[in-house]
């Protein structure tokens, strides 16, 4: 991370946790513990209190307070960005359809088949919902992941469906 910093908001505890735990050769699976820990031969996480307290350290030394966060904020937080980008690139026509971006997080990465993918999501709890929540956390962390798609906001404002959309597009 500090070869890439440059890449990264300016705020220097962005990444700090991950260097706390790879300065422990802490790096996930390939090593067998990051995070979480990995017995080997399975990809099954375990908490592990030695990471947590890595952790704890490394938020005191720079003087991080230690925040509660709701679960809606953390999948709010987690999920919005990455439905902006399927905006992105909607609206860039990298993608011609929601449904294939949606095929490619339930197949490929995980996502919970039973919410349809992050479009699906993204619709299922309201356009106007997401694109409020982008606002909110554009006010409170700034626009580096925050700024609404031109197409988010258009869909939101207006109340027209993605299908709507694709189908005007042709």
């Amino acid at each position: 991370h500090k070869a890439n910093a440059d890449q990264y908001p300016i705020d220097p505890t962005y990444y700090q946790a991950e260097v706390a735990l790879g300065e422990h050769g802490r790096y996930g699976q390939k090593s067998g513990k990051g995070f979480y820990k990995y017995e080997k031969g399975d990809r099954k996480r375990y908490d592990d209190p030695e990471a947590i307290e890595i952790l704890r350290k490394r938020a005191a030394e720079l003087q991080i307070p230690q925040v509660a966060h709701t679960e809606e904020e953390v999948v709010e937080r987690c999920l919005y960005p990455l439905i902006n980008e399927g905006f992105k690139i909607l609206e860039e026509g990298i993608v011609m359809r929601a449904a294939d971006i949606d095929v490619v997080w339930t197949s490929g990465y995980g996502f919970p088949r039973w919410r349809g993918g992050p479009m699906h999501y993204a619709e299922a709890i309201g356009l106007k919902k997401v694109l409020d929540g982008m606002l909110k956390y554009k006010d409170r962390f700034g626009p580096m992941h925050w700024e609404p798609s031109k197409l988010l906001v258009e869909l939101a404002t207006s109340g027209k469906t993605i299908a709507q959309w694709e189908k005007a597009r042709g």
